[in-house]
């Protein structure tokens, strides 16, 4: 069977595919700022010492992570929609993917804060800082520079499970892409398309992480900036002492021409 690739059919369906990745790009900006902020409070909800605050909170955590990502969505979806409240295919994606999301953000950012020495806290508190100056200066900006590749790790994967939402209809990059293979007929280089798209989403998202981390994290900055300047000087100085060192040769020489001169 002669096969070959061909995307000419797929030319005319290049502004569906950009309305289905702008789509799917929107949901995962949404659901990350939203998630996040969530995740942060539930992290910090988790290590109260209100022990009842503390089991809901875990309880959620745990009820989010060890559940398909497509069972939360049908829930909202289609379990809402059982008892009166009908919502529409894009809120439901994006309020399902910033319940998981929350999950997730909150665990990686209380490993975070869990990395906090006490130390810093207990000094924070003599000094008589209050209590939303010392969890936003002491603990929460260190705690999240230090986890935030793992969380750039999970916006990514969110944005490629947004992919779960073409289940409820949702005219995302999948759902626009099984949309275009039912009409062409050529599945292949339609999901070659697909392919490429996510992965020009996820270089994209990891760009504005990358970019968003080196603003906000000045601290990054300014360390790298003392260890290159550091080893510019170790460079510098081991020059200087090959260019100052004696030449061996030509003084072993000079001594040889010495000794027989004599």
């Amino acid at each position: 069977m002669h096969f070959s690739l061909n995307f000419a059919p797929l030319a005319p369906y290049w502004p569906v595919f950009l309305e289905g990745a702008w789509l799917t790009l929107k949901m995962t900006v949404f659901s990350v700022v939203i998630g996040t902020a969530l995740g942060t409070l539930v992290a910090f909800a988790k290590r109260s010492r209100h022990r009842l605050l503390s089991r809901l909170c875990g309880i959620y955590i745990e009820s989010v992570r060890n559940t398909p990502f497509l069972v939360q969505i049908f829930l909202l979806y289609f379990g809402l929609a059982s008892i009166g409240v009908h919502l529409p295919t894009f809120t439901a994606s994006v309020l399902a993917m910033v319940i998981n999301i929350g999950a997730y953000a909150a665990e990686i950012i209380r490993a975070g804060l869990e990395s906090v020495p006490r130390g810093q806290i207990e000094a924070a508190e003599c000094l008589g800082l209050s209590k939303w100056r010392i969890a936003w200066h002491v603990m929460l900006q260190p705690a999240i520079e230090k986890v935030y590749p793992s969380l750039t790790t999970q916006f990514i994967l969110m944005m490629q499970a947004s992919a779960i939402a073409s289940q409820i209809s949702a005219e995302e990059l999948t759902a626009v892409a099984n949309t275009v293979q039912s009409d062409t007929f050529r599945s292949l280089e339609t999901y070659i398309v697909v392919a490429a798209l996510y992965l020009a989403l996820s270089l994209l998202v990891k760009l504005v992480a990358w970019a968003a981390g080196e603003y906000f994290f000045k601290r990054r900055r300014t360390v790298r900036r003392a260890a290159a300047q550091t080893a510019q000087a170790a460079r510098r100085r081991a020059a200087a002492a090959r260019a100052g060192r004696p030449d061996v040769s030509g003084t072993s020489s000079g001594n040889a021409t010495q000794r027989s001169a004599s």
